[in-house]
C-alpha cells in the first residue's frame, strides 16, 4: 500500500495526534452544534419566504387573468347580441315585400319578360318597355258628418311614403327611369 492508502485509513484519534505534530491548532469543540444548525435553518426560511412570495405571485396572475376572461366573455355578448339585431335588420331589408315596397317608393317597375344573349350573339326571347303599373285611385273623403254624428275616422293609407320619394311616377317622368334623372 501506498502512503495516501494509509493516510486515508487512519482513525479520528490518529488523525488528530498527526494533526498535532505537524503544529496544527487543535479543533475547538462546538456546544450544542449550533454554529452548523444556523446556516441550515436560514436557508429553509428562505426557501420558504421564497415560496410563499411566488404563490403570491401566481395567485396574483391568475387573479388578474380571471377578470380579464370574465370581461372578455361580457363583451363577446354583447358583440353577439349587436351581430344578430344587425342580422334580423339585414334580414328585414332583404325580405321579398320590403324590397317591392322600396323598389315600388324609388318609382321602379316591374321588368317584362327577360330576353337572353346566347354566346353565338343570339338574341333569344322579344324585348319590350316595361309598363308602369295603374296608380292606385285615391279614396274619396269621407262625407261631412250631419248634427248629431260623430265624424267617421280618416282612411289611412296601407303603406306610408317617405316624403321626398313619390309612390308612383308623375306625369312629368317617364315611366322607366328612376326620380330625378
Amino acid at each position: 500500500m501506498t502512503k495516501a492508502g494509509k493516510v486515508a485509513t487512519l482513525t479520528r484519534g490518529q488523525a488528530a495526534r498527526i494533526g498535532r505534530a505537524l503544529g496544527a491548532r487543535p479543533a475547538r469543540p462546538r456546544p450544542g452544534g449550533q454554529a452548523a444548525r444556523m446556516p441550515f435553518v436560514l436557508l429553509v426560511v428562505a426557501l420558504l419566504a421564497g415560496g410563499l412570495i411566488s404563490l403570491l405571485l401566481l395567485n396574483s396572475a391568475l387573479n388578474e387573468g380571471s377578470f380579464q376572461l370574465s370581461r372578455l366573455k361580457k363583451e363577446t355578448t354583447a358583440l353577439t347580441d349587436e351581430e344578430q339585431a344587425l342580422q334580423r335588420d339585414v334580414d328585414a331589408h332583404s325580405a321579398p315585400d320590403a324590397l317591392q315596397r322600396r323598389a315600388r317608393e324609388l318609382g321602379l317597375v316591374p321588368g317584362g319578360s327577360p330576353v337572353f344573349i346566347g354566346p353565338d350573339g343570339k338574341v333569344a326571347g322579344s324585348a319590350s318597355a316595361a309598363e308602369a303599373p295603374p296608380s292606385p285611385t285615391p279614396t274619396p273623403p269621407p262625407a261631412p258628418a250631419g248634427p248629431g254624428q260623430s265624424p267617421a275616422p280618416a282612411a289611412t293609407p296601407s303603406q306610408p311614403v317617405p316624403s321626398g320619394a313619390p309612390a308612383a311616377p308623375g306625369p312629368t317622368q317617364q315611366p322607366n327611369q328612376p326620380p330625378g334623372r
